[in-house]
C-alpha cells in the first residue's frame, strides 16, 4: 500500500538517531567501572548489533533474549534487536532456573544474550531449550556456557550496512516482557513500537528529562524496560549513569559524584536508601526528582525523601500499560496545607499521564464510579500504550481485554479533582462481615508507626466474619514494639474492625522488582508457619 510522506512509522529507535546527529560528543552512558560513550558511539552500537543479528542469519520477529545487569550492553540490545526487526525479551536477573526454561521455552527465543555472571544458573537449563541457536556471553573472562561467543567481539564482526531499521508496521511487536508471576505462570506482555514511542515521550514530561539531565540507574532495566526510560533518556540526549543493583552506598556515591537529576525506584528502594547509614552524610547540590510506582509511598517515605532534599512523584502502572500510565501532578495549591494533608495527596496514584487516552474507575458494570473519594471500582484503560496482548495465549488477553477496555485488577476510588487513589487489588481486598477493607488503608496506618519498617496485610478465615486482616510486619529494631501494641495503635488511626487481629514478625517476600508476593504469605498463613505475638 502507498504511503505518502505523512506517514511515518513511530519508533523509539528514532530517539537514538536523532540524539546521535544532534549530541554526537555528548556522553551518553556512563558505566559502572567502563569508559564513558557518547550518543554518536552508541548508535554505532546499535546499528552494528542490529547488522550482525541479520548477518546471523536471524529474521525480523525472532525473539533475543538478554539476561543482563543494568548497562551498556542493556541498552544497545533495545536499540539493535528492535533494529533488526527482532524482538527483544529482557529476563529478570532473578529468576530461578525453572522460572528461566519457562520462559526461554515459551518465547520461542533463538538468541540469548547473557551476563557471565549470570550465565552459570542457565547451563542445566539451556539443553531443555530447544529453540535456541546462539549464546553471547557479556564480560570479560573465559567461557561460562560451551559454544558461546563473547559480545563486544561478535559486536565487532558485524559489516555495517543497514544499521537499525524502522519497522515497516509501527503496531509490529518490540519487545515481550514477562509478568512477575505473583500468581499462577508469568505471562508475555507484547509491546509495540508505536506504544514505546508514546509512552518513552509521556515519561519524559511527566518526570521533568531535558537535555541537561542525568538519569541514574536504580530501576532494573529488564523491568518494563525501564519503565521505558531507556529509551526516554535518549530521546532527550540525557546521560544514563549506570549501577547493576540498586545497592545504597552505590547510589549515594553515583548521587553526588555524577551530579544526577533523576532516579526512579520501588518504594522498598527508597526504604533500604532512608535508612541506610551514609544517606546521613549525603550532601546533594541540587533537588534531585525521584518517580517511585509499585506501591503507594508512605506518608513517612515522602516525608523522608523530601528531607533528603529529593522531590517525589507517584507515578501508578503495570507491566501491560508499559509501566506508568498515571503521575501524581503536583497542584500549586497543595502548598499552602497541612502537611499531613499535602502527603495525603502526593501519595495517591493521580491522573494520566500526558500521552494516554483514557483511564476509568467503573463498577462491575463499567459503569463510572462517582468522584466521592469512597465509591470503589476498578481501573480500566484505553491507550496506545496499552499492551498489544499477551504472546501465545488468547483466552487470557481475552479475559484482560473486555468491551474496548484493559481491566487493570486494580481497585480504586476517584476524588472530587480527578485524582485516582489505590485501595487495593481486587484479589487483596478483605471482606469482614460484609465490609470491604482495603489492605493499602490498613498497610498505611501501621507504616505510619516510626519502628514500622515494612508490612503487608492479608486476609485470614473467619468462622464469624468470614475473613479478617492480619498483618506481617517487619521492624526496624527487633522487639521495640509487640504486636498488641501496633494492633492499638491502628484502632487509633482508622476504624476498629479494618485493625489487624493479628499481626506476625517475619520477612516479607518480594520480587526483584519490590512488588510484596502475598501468595506466598498466604500459603505460610495456611501452613501454620507465622506464630502470634
Amino acid at each position: 500500500m502507498w504511503r505518502g510522506p505523512h506517514v511515518v512509522s513511530l519508533t523509539p529507535l528514532s530517539f537514538l538517531r536523532r540524539s546521535s546527529d544532534v549530541y554526537p560528543d555528548k556522553v551518553a552512558v556512563v558505566g559502572h567501572g567502563q569508559k564513558d560513550i557518547s550518543y554518536v558511539e552508541l548508535r554505532s552500537r546499535a546499528d552494528c548489533l542490529s547488522d550482525v543479528l541479520r548477518q546471523s542469519g536471524f529474521e525480523p520477529g525472532d525473539r533475543v533474549a538478554v539476561l543482563l545487569y543494568n548497562g551498556l550492553a542493556m541498552i544497545d540490545a533495545h536499540f539493535g534487536v528492535p533494529g533488526a526487526e527482532c524482538i527483544l525479551v529482557a529476563l529478570n536477573t532473578r529468576l530461578a532456573a525453572e522460572e528461566y526454561r519457562y520462559i526461554l521455552n515459551h518465547c520461542g527465543a533463538k538468541v540469548l544474550i547473557v551476563d557471565k555472571s549470570l550465565a552459570g544458573q542457565l547451563i542445566d537449563v539451556l539443553p531443555d531449550i530447544a529453540a535456541i541457536v546462539q549464546v553471547i556471553e557479556v564480560g570479560a573472562g573465559p567461557e561460562v556456557i560451551k559454544g558461546s561467543l563473547p559480545y563486544e567481539l561478535w559486536l565487532r564482526s558485524a559489516v555495517i550496512s543497514q544499521g537499525m531499521v524502522d519497522p515497516a508496521d509501527e503496531n509490529a511487536v518490540l519487545a515481550i516482557n514477562y509478568t512477575s508471576g505473583t500468581t499462577g505462570r508469568p505471562k508475555g506482555v507484547m509491546y509495540t513500537h508505536r506504544g514505546a514511542y508514546l509512552n518513552a515521550l509521556g515519561t519524559a514530561l511527566s518526570f521533568g528529562l531535558n537535555y541537561d539531565s542525568v538519569y541514574l540507574w536504580t530501576l532494573p532495566m529488564f523491568h518494563c524496560n525501564g519503565w521505558c526510560f531507556i529509551w526516554s533518556v535518549s530521546a532527550m540526549g540525557a546521560r544514563h549513569v549506570c549501577i547493576p543493583r540498586p545497592d545504597p552506598d552505590a547510589i549515594n556515591q553515583m548521587l553526588t559524584s555524577h551530579d544526577v537529576t533523576h532516579f526512579a525506584a520501588a518504594p522498598i528502594v527508597l526504604e533500604s536508601l532512608i535508612n541506610h547509614e551514609s544517606t546521613s552524610r549525603l550532601n546533594l547540590r541540587q533537588v534531585v526528582s525521584v518517580a517511585t510506582g509499585g506501591a503507594p509511598p508512605s506518608p513517612r517515605t515522602i516525608t523522608m525523601i523530601t528531607s533528603l532534599g529529593m522531590s517525589l512523584t507517584h507515578l501508578y502502572g503495570l507491566t501491560e500499560t508499559y509501566g506508568p500510565c498515571l503521575v501524581c501532578e503536583l497542584q500549586p495549591s497543595w502548598e499552602e496545607l497541612p502537611l499531613p494533608e499535602k502527603m495525603e495527596r502526593m501519595s495517591r496514584q493521580g491522573v494520566r499521564t500526558i500521552t494516554v487516552g483514557n483511564i476509568r474507575v467503573v463498577d462491575s458494570d463499567l459503569k463510572d464510579v462517582k468522584r466521592n473519594g469512597t465509591e470503589m471500582g476498578e481501573i480500566v484503560c484505553r491507550s496506545n500504550s496499552v499492551m498489544a496482548g499477551y504472546f501465545n495465549d488468547d483466552a487470557a488477553t481475552a479475559a484482560a481485554f473486555q468491551e474496548g477496555w484493559f481491566r487493570t485488577g486494580d481497585l480504586a476510588v476517584i476524588h472530587e479533582d480527578g485524582y485516582i487513589e489505590i485501595r487495593d487489588r481486587a484479589k487483596d481486598i478483605i471482606i469482614s462481615g460484609g465490609e470491604n477493607i482495603s489492605s493499602v488503608e490498613v498497610e498505611n496506618a501501621l507504616m505510619s508507626h516510626p519502628e514500622v519498617l515494612e508490612v503487608a496485610v492479608i486476609s485470614r478465615a473467619d468462622e464469624r466474619w468470614g475473613e479478617v486482616p492480619v498483618a506481617v510486619v517487619v521492624l526496624r529494631s527487633a522487639g521495640s514494639v509487640s504486636g498488641i501494641e501496633l494492633i492499638e495503635y491502628v484502632q487509633g488511626k482508622i476504624a476498629r474492625f479494618k485493625a489487624p487481629k493479628s499481626v506476625f514478625f517475619a520477612e516479607i517476600p518480594k520480587t526483584s522488582t519490590g512488588k510484596i508476593q502475598k501468595a506466598i504469605l498466604r500459603e505460610k498463613l495456611s501452613a501454620g508457619e507465622f506464630d502470634d505475638v
